[in-house]
């Protein structure tokens, strides 16, 4: 088979109606476009936005502002005041966050913030930090270990 030998197979294209042609073609007088009335004359229709004067749609709905970032990253949070449940030496990984409730959700990247305060010293092993809360950490003698972005 060559190039110049392909065909769409049977009925697959149909031919296009020759609307207003006479009664023979089938589509003749009104041409489907019905009788009288802003839609059978020429130039049909109306702009997409206009109702017959009532208020489109469009003006109906609640206006929508700014937009959607389709790469933002939702990350669960836990606040470093939090953190002070787990004794001193802990390595507190997201699997213990987990097991203890503090996140809810285990597939979603974890973010350390900074409220509260952390009195001892603790290995913390998140996918991101505050800059107040690694400084927080580091003052009480921990180490704020950030994950890699997988």
């Amino acid at each position: 088979m060559k190039l110049h030998e392909l065909r769409p197979t049977e009925g697959a294209k149909r031919p296009r109606k020759r609307k207003g042609r006479g009664i023979a073609g089938g589509q003749g007088k009104t041409a489907g476009y019905g009788t009288k009335g802003q839609n059978s004359r020429s130039g049909r229709g109306g702009k997409p936005y206009f109702e017959g004067g009532q208020l489109p749609l469009v003006r109906r709905l609640a206006f929508k502002r700014g937009f959607r970032n389709v790469n933002r990253v939702e990350y669960s949070v836990v606040n470093v005041g939090a953190l002070e449940v787990f004794p001193e030496g802990t390595v507190v990984t997201q699997a213990l966050l987990l097991q203890t409730g503090l996140v809810k959700e285990g597939k979603m990247p974890i973010k350390i913030l900074a409220e509260g305060d952390l009195l001892h010293a603790l290995t913390i092993e998140a996918n991101k930090f505050s800059e107040a809360a690694r400084a927080k950490i580091e003052a009480a003698g921990g180490t704020a270990v950030e994950l890699s972005k997988e």
